[in-house]
């Protein structure tokens, strides 16, 4: 008897495909989108302008990038520590509080002639907030919308976030050029206090499953939720198919190496590293904007030929193609990388309510610390072997592990699946 997917939580096979104007008809839903973009936007500012700020007191071009690095670092531990505090205290306070915290912390450092080491201290705690806030909007969002329409809304969201992670990066260059960094920092505060208003009065207090008399201790929630994303097979491929990140996010790593190896063209030196950069995340949006249009049991059997996808086009690298062909590779990756939105989606629909913000957590550290080895190990690996044969030799590694992962992920879905 043929086996088919079954249905995920808060998924209805009868029900309309949802639209994108479904979605921002949501009320709540606009109130999150725009506080997203204002946080998002936000952090881009701080760390342009703090890169600016250091390199222009100590003439580093090391201390810079030391700083750079710290806006990311505090996830490592934040993410399994603090996101379980959006399981047992309202989310929509847990979103506000974190915002305004962020909005004082960063305000401080502001302050001109601040040392340097208290600027570094700061930056760290501020970034500690965003685990508990990214856990609390992820596990907040199934509340607001579901099924398609919480599909849809998930797309829309990863979206935002590299629009506005490009916008923020722009604004923060010519906002430090007309305002110096110490005013941008002021500004980056402002995006915080707009995303708590937001947050604050646009968005009702959803009830989080289960009695808050009778949830474990800290320690204990961390290892439940440790214990479910491992003991749960599906949740376990999941995350391991999100880990393939730490792949094809290698060619964002090597992008000005691999545009510095590229034969003679029309296009070179930092134009060529632009187009390179922009060519994975446009392709991962049109993968996503394609992927939506399709029905729910298509995008789940499309998870391991689009997981395998991401990677196997960065093997033709291999053959030292010229920008126009490398940029087709890399945006052809980038779509087939789309599948991610649907992992996504099934992960936090398999969470129960009372354990999404940890699991998320924990998934979201696990997709950090994957990206940050790849880039790693593919930029020490581009020391001694040509970029162009590196990114092939990530692609051949990748289309390995994902053809792992997404053969895993299928028996366990069928393991699950009534007959």
């Amino acid at each position: 008897m043929t086996r088919r997917p079954a249905p995920q939580p808060g998924q209805d096979p009868a029900q309309p495909k949802a639209t994108y104007r479904d979605v921002f008809a949501v009320a709540e839903f606009r109130a999150l989108w725009f506080a997203q973009l204002a946080s998002v936007a936000g952090d881009q500012l701080a760390r342009v302008a703090l890169a600016v700020l250091v390199f222009d007191r100590t003439g580093s071009a090391g201390l810079s990038a030391l700083t750079y690095a710290l806006t990311f670092l505090p996830d490592l531990l934040a993410g399994p520590l603090l996101s379980g505090l959006a399981d047992r205290f309202s989310r929509r306070r847990v979103m506000v509080v974190c915002d305004l915290a962020r909005m004082a912390l960063v305000a401080v450092m502001a302050i001109p002639g601040l040392p340097l080491w208290l600027l570094c201290v700061l930056l760290v705690v501020v970034q500690l907030f965003a685990a508990p806030f990214q856990a609390a909007r992820a596990a907040l969002l199934p509340s607001i919308l579901t099924g398609e329409q919480y599909v849809k809304s998930s797309a829309v969201s990863n979206m935002t976030s590299q629009f506005a992670q490009v916008a923020g990066f722009v604004a923060g260059g010519a906002l430090v050029a007309a305002l110096g960094a110490h005013r941008t920092l002021l500004v980056d505060a402002a995006t915080f206090a707009v995303s708590a208003a937001l947050v604050g009065f646009g968005i009702r207090d959803h009830p989080i499953d289960g009695d808050p008399a009778q949830r474990p201790s800290w320690l204990t929630q961390i290892a439940a939720g440790a214990r479910l994303v491992w003991v749960d097979r599906r949740l376990r491929y999941l995350v391991a198919l999100a880990s393939l990140m730490g792949f094809y996010i290698t060619v964002e790593g090597l992008a000005a190496p691999y545009a510095a190896a590229l034969p003679d063209g029309p296009v070179t030196g930092a134009v060529a590293v632009g187009v390179l950069l922009a060519a994975n995340p446009a392709g991962t949006v049109t993968g996503m904007l394609l992927l939506t249009r399709q029905d729910p049991e298509l995008r789940v059997r499309l998870i391991r030929p689009m997981a395998i996808g991401a990677c196997a086009p960065l093997i033709g690298c291999a053959f030292q193609p010229d920008l126009v062909v490398t940029v087709l590779l890399w945006f052809v990756s980038g779509m087939s990388s789309a599948y991610q939105l649907q992992a996504n989606v099934m992960f936090v629909q398999v969470i129960p309510d009372g354990q999404r913000g940890q699991a998320f957590g924990l998934a979201r550290t696990v997709m950090i610390v994957a990206q940050g080895v790849g880039i790693l190990l593919a930029g020490m690996a581009a020391d001694r072997w040509r970029p162009t044969h590196v990114v092939a030799a990530a692609g051949v590694l990748g289309v390995i592990a994902a053809a792992g992962a997404a053969t895993g992920f299928t028996r366990a879905q069928r393991a699950h699946t009534p007959a």
